[in-house]
């Protein structure tokens, strides 16, 4: 059995090939772009109006105050979206705007439509006063320059990118392609129905994988469920899978020691590259992974136990796929321990725990109650993972914990 960290070195060691494609950037959220993505174009495309008002040079104001005011000619209105055009302008000449609407090249500032004073004719305004430059306006390229960097390849695409993109008319970008997730459950016991005998388990572990599926970054493939004598035909339907577009397997039970655990067997009939089976882990410890060897195609054999199976789903084949997407590896955010726990020292936990803010705005977190594998309730009432490192025995209150998210999910750290 070996530790997590020389488990994560195998998994980082043992990279299978995804290929690229381009898509349209209006359907790339959480896809994982493989170039640098850069400006097209400057942005604003052209110096505009913040505000409401009337446009002037400012140097026709550089002399004028309350003693020595000018009237200003309006030439017209400028709209959002009008031709800005101006054939000719002359000195203390002036274009009403609008917010949005581009701005004439001989003017450079904008007085708001609250600072107005207009002559009785309403056809000039009087100004008293000097009026710096590029007040109340958007310089073309101020947010963005054309070629600058917008998002550096190996994002996790998001909403607000898809913004950028499509404001900036990038209409199609290169991406990792998602990844094909083919999932067994495994077992006589485990039942697809609603109502079960008390002998039976409800197959709960393949709808948890699937609904990762929704807003992640794979597809999800349902294998069916592998019974107790299914040795021979898991064997055959992993020669199949050599030959279709599946890139990861993944089982869930068979996978510790007992009587029907066949599939570490069944893995080890084929020729590997990389294999581990058994992590000094709780929840887990059964855990299996391999990299078949000539084929761009690897396997877990993920524990049966729901939360075992949800943690080794965190802590083993997320940080594999974010590898192999060309995603930097995930750092953890630390909290401090508002209760104090205890663990074998030469194993790594995994406890479900649950982020607060205090007053002042530091973060805590709690060991829920309930840390059995079986135990779905405190896996409901969590927010984050707590990561509690082998060496380490004790784990005194008021100590800095790292944490990790729960997949898919937004962390309220709010009672």
């Amino acid at each position: 059995m070996i530790d997590y960290k020389k488990a994560k070195n195998i998994l980082i060691k043992s990279k299978i090939n995804i290929k690229n494609e381009v898509i349209s950037s209006s359907k790339s959220l959480n896809r994982i772009n493989v170039l640098d993505i850069y400006c097209p174009v400057d942005y604003p495309a052209g110096t505009n109006a913040a505000f409401d008002g009337f446009a002037i040079n400012s140097k026709d104001a550089l002399k004028l105050d309350k003693k020595n005011s000018k009237e200003f000619k309006i030439l017209k209105s400028i709209s959002a979206g009008d031709n800005p055009k101006i054939n000719k302008v002359k000195k203390f000449q002036t274009v009403e705007v609008m917010t949005g609407a581009l701005i004439p090249k001989f003017f450079d500032t904008i007085i708001p439509i609250e600072k107005i004073v207009f002559t009785k004719d309403k056809k000039s305004i009087v100004i008293n006063e000097k009026i710096k430059k590029n007040q109340h306006i958007r310089l073309i390229g101020s947010d963005y320059k054309k070629k600058e960097l917008i998002v550096k390849k190996g994002t996790i695409i998001q909403p607000s990118h898809i913004l950028a993109f499509k404001t900036l008319g990038i209409k199609n970008i290169k991406v990792k392609k998602k990844i094909n997730i083919l999932f067994f459950s495994t077992g006589n016991e485990i039942s697809n129905n609603i109502n079960i005998a008390n002998w039976k388990v409800r197959n709960s572990n393949s709808h948890y994988i699937k609904s990762l599926s929704n807003n992640f970054l794979f597809n999800y493939m349902d294998g069916g469920i592998l019974r107790d004598k299914d040795e021979q035909f898991f064997k055959k339907q992993i020669e199949k899978n050599f030959r279709s577009e599946t890139d990861i397997i993944i089982t869930s039970g068979a996978v510790s020691a007992g009587k029907h655990d066949f599939i570490p067997s069944v893995v080890k009939k084929f020729n590997l590259s990389n294999f581990f089976k058994g992590v000094a882990i709780r929840p887990g410890k059964p855990i299996l992974f391999a990299k078949f060897k000539g084929s761009e195609q690897a396997i877990f054999g993920l524990p049966g136990n729901p939360i075992s199976s949800s943690a080794c789903f965190r802590f083993f084949v997320y940080p594999y796929i974010l590898n192999i997407l060309g995603v930097k590896e995930e750092k953890p955010f630390k909290a401090k321990l508002i209760n104090s726990f205890t663990k074998r020292k030469n194993f790594t936990r995994f406890l479900k725990a649950r982020l607060t803010s205090t007053n002042d705005g530091k973060l805590e977190i709690e060991v829920l109650k309930g840390q059995e594998s079986f135990r779905i309730k405190s896996f409901v009432e969590s927010n984050v993972w707590g990561l509690f490192k082998y060496g380490q025995s004790d784990f005194k209150k008021g100590e800095l914990i790292d944490c990790y998210s729960s997949i898919g999910s937004n962390i309220n750290i709010f009672k």
